[in-house]
């Protein structure tokens, strides 16, 4: 239990004039209480009452904590049990945070059963706290990044052989496993040429054809925090185009890398690789946001877009991830990870950045 934590939610609770906080996002759960449950449609909430011990409610057929103490009341109820009125008796004050994940029927009844409460968005509390990671979690997202590393040099090392797509994401969940990462943290993309200019493209049967982009997406767990980068290499010599390409996407990560620090917002961060790719002439085939924060999850609350203009603080980590999507053509992206230090800020992925050529076996 992350007492701490909790403390920390509480005195931002008191400052916002919000009395009690409903968690239901089973990720935040664990934040606040290191307990993993999977509720599915079921009752799974976490009350955090500004000065009392926060209040979790559990059905019967969950596990039972193991760890926990007296700062946290448990309260257990049945299937078919009235639950919501369980949660009401809890409540008092004025101001009731609620969780942007929570089922709007369970929302809706306890509105309907508590209709003098104001209610408000709970969740912008919790996602501020989450995206500021501790030495610990910095410490295990560096791990995970450097683990990520290792998998993206090995299936580099496997784009000669021009597998499909599909068989180069079965060798993925392999590497990862040798290197003592868990799972995908997301759908890999290894997409070939012309799927390429697909940010998002469904990987498939195809194989690479001469001159090719190969862009790699890939992203594990380690110890339950998520890692997250893209490469892009070429399965024989590429066009002057693509090589233009990729040159400007580079200038743009390494740009914009530059000039993180504490302070800058992040639609600064943003333009800065925009105004390069725009320069360039390419503006219309940067498609998306240039990043986003990581953590527990892949994709976490927050991005680093030209439309969020709040200010980089330490401890938050984010993608930094331009792209140039010519249609029929290629797709080229570059990303890395990067904790936002005291004075500028880490890149937690090592992997050359310079043009790649891979010749064909």
């Amino acid at each position: 239990m992350q007492i701490k934590r909790i403390q920390h939610l509480q005195e931002q609770m008191k400052l916002k004039n919000i009395d009690h906080l409903l968690i239901c996002d089973p990720l935040s759960i664990n934040y606040y209480l290191d307990y993993r449950n999977n509720p599915g449609e079921r009752f799974y909430l976490l009350n955090i009452h500004q000065t009392k011990a926060p209040t979790l409610f559990l059905n019967r057929l969950f596990p039972e904590p193991q760890s926990f103490n007296s700062h946290l009341n448990i309260i257990w109820y049945n299937d078919g049990e009235n639950v919501i009125q369980l949660l009401s008796n809890t409540l008092s004050g004025n101001v009731i945070g609620i969780d942007k994940f929570w089922y709007s029927h369970f929302l809706l009844d306890l509105m309907k059963n508590c209709p003098t409460y104001q209610y408000t968005n709970g969740s912008l509390l919790v996602d501020h706290q989450r995206s500021i990671k501790t030495q610990e979690e910095q410490v295990l997202m560096a791990e995970a990044s450097r683990l990520n590393d290792l998998t993206m040099e090995k299936i580099i090392n496997q784009v000669k052989f021009g597998y499909s797509e599909e068989k180069m994401v079965d060798l993925l969940g392999q590497f990862y496993t040798s290197v003592g990462s868990k799972g995908y943290s997301f759908d890999p993309i290894i997409a070939y040429g012309a799927n390429g200019a697909d940010p998002h493209h469904d990987t498939n049967q195809d194989t690479p054809e001469p001159g090719d982009s190969v862009i790699i997406d890939i992203g594990s767990f380690y110890q339950n925090y998520a890692s997250d980068m893209t490469r892009t290499v070429f399965y024989g010599q590429p066009s002057e185009e693509a090589i233009t390409v990729y040159n400007v996407v580079r200038k743009a990560n390494e740009a914009a890398i530059a000039m993180i620090k504490p302070g800058v917002t992040f639609s600064e961060i943003d333009l800065t690789a925009r105004n390069i790719i725009a320069e360039a002439g390419y503006d219309e085939y940067f498609t998306h946001r240039l990043g986003h924060f990581i953590g527990q999850e892949a994709h976490e609350a927050g991005d680093v877009s030209q439309h969020n203009h709040a200010k980089a603080e330490v401890g938050q980590v984010f993608s930094i991830e331009p792209g140039i999507y010519l249609p029929n053509k290629l797709g080229v992206r570059i990303e890395d990870l990067v904790i936002v230090t005291e004075n500028g800020c880490k890149v937690l992925n090592n992997i050359s950045k310079e043009l790649i050529i891979i010749e064909p076996e």
